[in-house]
C-alpha cells in the first residue's frame, strides 16, 4: 500500500482529501505545515508527497526545495493557485506535477499511480548511450556529463532516456506527456519546465543548448 505524506494548512481539506484519498487504497499522513512535513519526511519517508503552495511559516515552494535537496521523493503541487508564474515557480522549485483545486479526487489517484510506475526502472535497453560527452546508463539509473554524475530526479531521468531511445527525432509536448508522465491529456508546461531543469544539468551551457534542442512549434529532440 503506497504512503502518501500531505502538507495543507486547511483543515477542511487535510481531512475531507485524506479520507477520499485513504479509500483509494493509500496510506495518508496529513500535516498542516512545512516544517512538520519536512521531519516527517525524513524520519519516516512517504512514496509521494502532496503539497499545498499557500503553508504558515515556510511556504510551499520553499518546501519543495527542501524536499528535493533532501531527496528525490515524487512531489504533486496541490493548490488554488493556477495563475502561469506560480505553476512554473513550484515545477521549478523541484515539482513533478501540479494538480488545481478543487481536486478530483479520481483525477489525483490516477496521476499517483502513474508516479509510481515512473518509479520503476526504465524499461529500455540496456546499451550505453552516448551524446559529446553525455553518458546515460539505463540499466544502472546513471547519467554522466565529461565523467562527472548528475543527480536527477526520477522523472528528470525517465525524460532524458525517454529522449535519447528517439535520439535525433523530434517528440511534441504531447507525446512526451503520454510517454513520461503517462498523460492522455495535461498542462505542457509540464514539460517546458522539465525540459528547462534538464538542459541545466546536461548542457555544458544551458543559454545555448547543444545536445537538448528545441524545435520551434514541433517539440524537443537530444542531438547527437
Amino acid at each position: 500500500m503506497a504512503a502518501v505524506l500531505m502538507i495543507e494548512d486547511d483543515d477542511r481539506i487535510r481531512m475531507s482529501l485524506g479520507l477520499a484519498l485513504e479509500d483509494e487504497g493509500y496510506t495518508v499522513r496529513a500535516v498542516a505545515t512545512a516544517e512538520e512535513g519536512m521531519a516527517s519526511q525524513r524520519q519516516e519517508p512517504a512514496d509521494t508527497v502532496l503539497v499545498d503552495l499557500m503553508l504558515p511559516g515556510i511556504d510551499g515552494f520553499e518546501c519543495i526545495r527542501q524536499l528535493r535537496r533532501d531527496g528525490d521523493v515524487p512531489i504533486i503541487v496541490v493548490s488554488a493557485r493556477d495563475d502561469t508564474h506560480d505553476v512554473v515557480a513550484a515545477l521549478e522549485a523541484g515539482a513533478d506535477d501540479y494538480v488545481i483545486k478543487p481536486v478530483a479526487v479520481k483525477e489525483l489517484s490516477a496521476r499517483l499511480r502513474a508516479l509510481r510506475r515512473r518509479a520503476r526502472p526504465v524499461a529500455v535497453a540496456p546499451q550505453i548511450m552516448v551524446f559529446n560527452g553525455l553518458e546515460i546508463r539505463p540499466q544502472a539509473g546513471e547519467v554522466l556529463l565529461h565523467g562527472n554524475q548528475l543527480s536527477l530526479t526520477r522523472t528528470e531521468f525517465r525524460l532524458l532516456c525517454e529522449l535519447a531511445e528517439h535520439a535525433g527525432l523530434v517528440l511534441s509536448r504531447q507525446q512526451l506527456l503520454e510517454r513520461v508522465w503517462e498523460y492522455d491529456y495535461g498542462d505542457e508546461r509540464l514539460v517546458d519546465v522539465h525540459i528547462g531543469r534538464l538542459r541545466q544539468k546536461i548542457e555544458d551551457n544551458s543559454a545555448t543548448p547543444q545536445r537538448l534542442l528545441t524545435v520551434r512549434g514541433l517539440g524537443y529532440k537530444l542531438q547527437r
